[in-house]
Protein backbone atom coordinates (compact mmCIF):
# COMPACT_ATOMS: atom_id res chain seq x y z
CA UNK A 1 0.00 0.00 0.00
CA UNK A 2 1.12 3.42 -0.84
CA UNK A 3 1.94 6.17 1.27
CA UNK A 4 -0.95 7.66 2.72
CA UNK A 5 -0.90 11.93 2.31
CA UNK A 6 -3.48 13.76 4.35
CA UNK A 7 -4.49 17.56 4.29
CA UNK A 8 -4.53 19.51 7.01
CA UNK A 9 -7.09 22.14 7.91
CA UNK A 10 -6.36 24.99 10.14
CA UNK A 11 -9.13 26.84 12.35
CA UNK A 12 -12.54 25.52 13.04
CA UNK A 13 -13.06 21.74 11.47
CA UNK A 14 -14.74 19.15 11.51
CA UNK A 15 -13.22 15.73 11.85
CA UNK A 16 -13.87 11.67 11.62
CA UNK A 17 -14.88 10.75 15.57
CA UNK A 18 -12.60 7.35 14.84
CA UNK A 19 -9.39 8.13 13.73
CA UNK A 20 -9.98 12.23 14.02
CA UNK A 21 -8.28 12.90 10.21
CA UNK A 22 -9.71 16.34 8.68
CA UNK A 23 -12.52 16.63 6.99
CA UNK A 24 -13.97 19.96 6.23
CA UNK A 25 -13.42 23.96 7.78
CA UNK A 26 -16.67 25.01 9.12
CA UNK A 27 -16.97 28.16 6.60
CA UNK A 28 -17.59 25.47 4.12
CA UNK A 29 -21.03 24.45 5.15
CA UNK A 30 -23.35 25.74 2.76
CA UNK A 31 -26.47 24.42 5.64
CA UNK A 32 -26.90 22.96 8.70
CA UNK A 33 -30.53 22.24 8.04
CA UNK A 34 -30.11 18.38 6.59
CA UNK A 35 -31.01 15.35 7.79
CA UNK A 36 -29.44 11.37 6.99
CA UNK A 37 -30.26 7.94 8.23
CA UNK A 38 -28.72 8.85 11.46
CA UNK A 39 -29.93 12.49 12.30
CA UNK A 40 -28.70 15.69 11.51
CA UNK A 41 -26.27 16.29 8.62
CA UNK A 42 -24.53 19.40 7.05
CA UNK A 43 -24.05 19.78 3.63
CA UNK A 44 -20.79 21.35 2.29
CA UNK A 45 -19.11 23.07 -0.54
CA UNK A 46 -15.78 20.91 -0.18
CA UNK A 47 -14.68 18.56 2.26
CA UNK A 48 -11.39 16.65 2.04
CA UNK A 49 -9.22 13.53 3.09
CA UNK A 50 -12.25 10.89 1.38
CA UNK A 51 -12.28 8.65 -0.76
CA UNK A 52 -15.87 7.76 -2.65
CA UNK A 53 -17.52 4.79 -3.08
CA UNK A 54 -19.89 3.46 -6.33
CA UNK A 55 -22.60 5.65 -7.98
CA UNK A 56 -25.80 4.83 -6.67
CA UNK A 57 -29.78 6.06 -7.22
CA UNK A 58 -31.04 6.92 -4.10
CA UNK A 59 -34.62 7.81 -3.61
CA UNK A 60 -34.55 10.66 -1.06
CA UNK A 61 -37.30 12.68 0.36
CA UNK A 62 -36.59 15.37 -1.84
CA UNK A 63 -36.68 13.25 -5.01
CA UNK A 64 -33.79 11.13 -6.88
CA UNK A 65 -30.43 11.71 -6.80
CA UNK A 66 -26.99 9.84 -8.00
CA UNK A 67 -24.93 9.59 -4.85
CA UNK A 68 -21.33 8.12 -3.58
CA UNK A 69 -20.81 7.28 -0.39
CA UNK A 70 -17.82 9.23 1.26
CA UNK A 71 -15.20 6.90 3.39
CA UNK A 72 -12.55 8.56 5.62
CA UNK A 73 -9.28 7.91 4.17
CA UNK A 74 -7.41 8.11 7.54
CA UNK A 75 -9.66 4.22 9.23
CA UNK A 76 -12.57 3.56 6.06
CA UNK A 77 -15.40 4.63 7.72
CA UNK A 78 -18.59 5.77 5.92
CA UNK A 79 -19.02 10.16 7.13
CA UNK A 80 -21.52 10.60 4.59
CA UNK A 81 -22.13 10.83 0.38
CA UNK A 82 -21.42 13.48 -2.23
CA UNK A 83 -24.40 14.16 -4.75
CA UNK A 84 -23.30 13.59 -8.43
CA UNK A 85 -26.68 14.25 -10.14
CA UNK A 86 -30.29 15.39 -8.92
CA UNK A 87 -33.23 14.97 -10.89
CA UNK A 88 -35.36 17.74 -9.61
CA UNK A 89 -34.62 21.24 -10.90
CA UNK A 90 -34.66 22.81 -7.53
CA UNK A 91 -32.27 19.94 -6.37
CA UNK A 92 -30.03 20.98 -9.13
CA UNK A 93 -27.87 23.34 -6.40
CA UNK A 94 -26.79 19.87 -4.47
CA UNK A 95 -24.83 18.34 -7.52
CA UNK A 96 -20.82 18.38 -6.58
CA UNK A 97 -21.70 18.99 -2.85
CA UNK A 98 -21.20 16.70 0.16
CA UNK A 99 -23.34 15.75 3.06
CA UNK A 100 -21.31 14.87 6.37
CA UNK A 101 -23.39 13.08 8.91
CA UNK A 102 -22.96 14.76 12.32
CA UNK A 103 -23.09 11.23 13.67
CA UNK A 104 -19.69 10.03 12.38
CA UNK A 105 -18.06 13.60 12.50
CA UNK A 106 -16.44 15.99 15.88
CA UNK A 107 -17.27 19.40 15.26
CA UNK A 108 -14.87 22.10 16.10
CA UNK A 109 -15.43 22.09 19.86
CA UNK A 110 -14.39 18.25 19.87
CA UNK A 111 -17.80 17.12 20.32
CA UNK A 112 -19.71 14.61 18.55
CA UNK A 113 -23.18 14.42 18.07
CA UNK A 114 -25.62 11.74 19.90
CA UNK A 115 -29.26 11.43 18.02
CA UNK A 116 -32.22 10.91 20.34
CA UNK A 117 -33.61 8.88 18.20
CA UNK A 118 -32.65 7.05 15.00
CA UNK A 119 -34.75 7.77 12.09
CA UNK A 120 -35.47 4.75 9.54
CA UNK A 121 -35.81 6.71 6.57
CA UNK A 122 -33.31 8.73 4.27
CA UNK A 123 -33.91 12.00 4.25
CA UNK A 124 -32.11 14.54 3.09
CA UNK A 125 -34.13 17.49 3.50
CA UNK A 126 -33.04 21.13 3.65
CA UNK A 127 -34.89 22.60 6.34
CA UNK A 128 -35.41 26.50 6.71
CA UNK A 129 -33.86 26.11 10.21
CA UNK A 130 -30.58 26.54 10.28
CA UNK A 131 -29.40 25.35 14.11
Amino acid sequence: MGRLFLISLEGQIYRCKHCHTHLGHIDDIMSKAFHSRHGKAYLFDNIVNVTVGEKEERLMLTGLHTVVDIFCVGCGSIVGWKYEAAYEKSQKYKEGKFILERYQVLGPNGNGYIPAQVPQVLSDTDNTDEG
